[in-house]
């Protein structure tokens, strides 16, 4: 698979999770707001948020993996990001329309993934080359 196909891939996920973050905000504060508890959809809203922030981060390691198609620790980054999200979001709507709070024991791993995703971004980004010029 050539870099533009991975970056590719990549920014389709990100506009894929985009999409599911507006309809599943939209869900939530719409059809949820009178079934779930305050504490449920607190736990709902959380899910919404760090999946919309990383779906951000997603696209724009998706832009970036394009114009520096050699740099795996970006492309690495973004799929960290993507199972980060599936993780950690998806086992917080689980938890808020299940009641089954045993699912919160998934989500740190999730979380543990959004961070590895931002260690290996800011890896990548260290290990860019340096120029001299402006």
């Amino acid at each position: 698979m050539n870099a533009i196909t991975a970056s590719r891939r990549l920014l389709l996920c990100a506009a894929i999770s985009g999409f599911v973050t507006v309809a599943l905000g939209a869900f939530g504060a719409h059809a949820l707001r009178n079934t779930l508890t305050s504490d449920m959809l607190t736990v709902w809203q959380t899910g919404i948020q760090y999946q919309g922030l990383h779906t951000l981060a997603m696209l724009a390691i998706g832009l970036l993996s394009i114009q520096l198609p050699d740099a795996r620790w970006i492309k690495r980054a973004g799929w960290l990001m993507l199972l980060g999200i599936l993780l950690f979001s998806g086992s917080l709507y689980l938890m808020a329309v299940t009641g089954i709070t045993m699912l919160g024991a998934i989500t740190p791993f999730g979380g543990l993934s959004l961070l590895a995703g931002w260690t290996a971004l800011g890896y990548a980004l260290y290990r860019l080359p340096r120029t001299n010029g402006p």
